[in-house]
């Protein structure tokens, strides 16, 4: 069985965003700030903070590999799939990110328990 996801619409369209020299925006979702990425594989979004020291990933940048890349330590991690690539074995929270003709969407799991609330 697939993973089943509550929608969360974040604008009404791409453009309604914005994006950072850096190709990184903060945007609220329910109440707290996280971020969105574009590369040339499409947008991702991501946790605000690096999962390691905290780090704003704001200010960080994305590679030429499309990964996001934390400003205080350099760690990377994939977009897509949270995937630690620079081998500190960090795992990046993330969610998918839909754009259609009524907005842009991010999608939270829905879960059965506690413990995978978003709250």
């Amino acid at each position: 069985m697939g993973k089943k996801y509550k929608w969360h619409k974040i604008a009404d369209s791409l453009n309604e965003i914005e994006f950072a020299s850096n190709n990184i925006a903060v945007v609220d979702l329910d109440g707290k700030n996280i971020c969105l990425g574009k590369s040339n594989e499409g947008v991702f979004a991501f946790a605000y903070k690096c999962p390691h020291a905290g780090g704003i990933l704001a200010e960080g940048f994305i590679d030429a590999l499309g990964n996001i890349v934390c400003p205080l330590h350099r760690y990377k991690y994939n977009m897509a799939n949270g995937r630690n690539v620079s081998g500190e074995g960090y795992y990046l929270k993330h969610w998918p990110v839909q754009i259609n003709e009524d907005g842009v969407f991010v999608g939270i799991e829905e879960t059965g328990g506690l413990f995978g609330l978003f709250k």
